[in-house]
């Protein structure tokens, strides 16, 4: 599957993280590397918002040095790492002083299949992108890319059709049991019936 698609522009991230949530799905991330291009379809996130939501690095509104790329206008990458070794991938949604992230947590591979299995030492096709750090490890984010302008020509998405409401399921985020009330939002979308989305759905 190949997609020959325009750029999404700024306009598409500046705005409330749960919008951005539903129409990311099936966009598609590309990252072109001194290795080679490669390229999935984003089939899972979770949303994130730093003014209120318990789940949220940002959380209560804040600022360090660690989330200051969720504080400014929307479209760029926030990346971190987790258990000392998987780096994980957020892109800001929102505007100035509003940290709003989504985190990717599952792709389907459509390009530069075969720089992702060396990457992830795997040829199981489902596997290489089937959760956060896992994606990152196959499209070869890391921390270098912290505040990359998803805007420029390095790492950015291109538009795809939009889905259908019906083939968008949303239910709670994973991991996340220290958030209190925050834990029960329904926070998390996925593609309905991918066969690429991370683990099973939390009701």
């Amino acid at each position: 599957m190949r997609y020959k698609l325009k750029k999404l522009d700024r306009s598409f991230y500046n705005r409330n993280v749960l919008t951005v949530a539903e129409e990311i799905l099936g966009k598609i991330l590309v990252h072109k590397t001194p290795e080679g291009i490669v390229k999935g379809r984003i089939v899972e996130v979770e949303a994130y918002d730093g003014t209120m939501d318990k789940a949220a690095h940002a959380y209560p509104n804040l600022l360090t040095d660690r989330t200051r790329i969720q504080f400014g206008e929307g479209g760029y990458a926030y990346v971190y790492l987790i258990y000392g070794m998987y780096h994980c991938m957020n892109i800001v949604t929102g505007n100035v002083d509003e940290p709003q992230v989504l985190l990717l947590r599952a792709l389907e591979p459509i390009e530069g299949i075969a720089l992702m299995e060396k990457r992830r030492k795997t040829t199981k096709l489902k596997n290489l992108c089937s959760g956060p750090g896992k994606l990152c490890q196959a499209m070869g984010i890391t921390g270098e890319d912290y505040g990359k302008d998803l805007c420029g020509n390095e790492i950015y998405l291109e538009d795809a059709p939009a889905l259908l409401a019906e083939n968008i399921l949303r239910s709670k985020r994973i991991n996340i049991d220290y958030a209190e009330e925050a834990k029960e939002f329904l926070w998390r979308y996925t593609i309905k019936n991918d066969p690429f989305v991370s683990c099973k759905i939390i009701q």
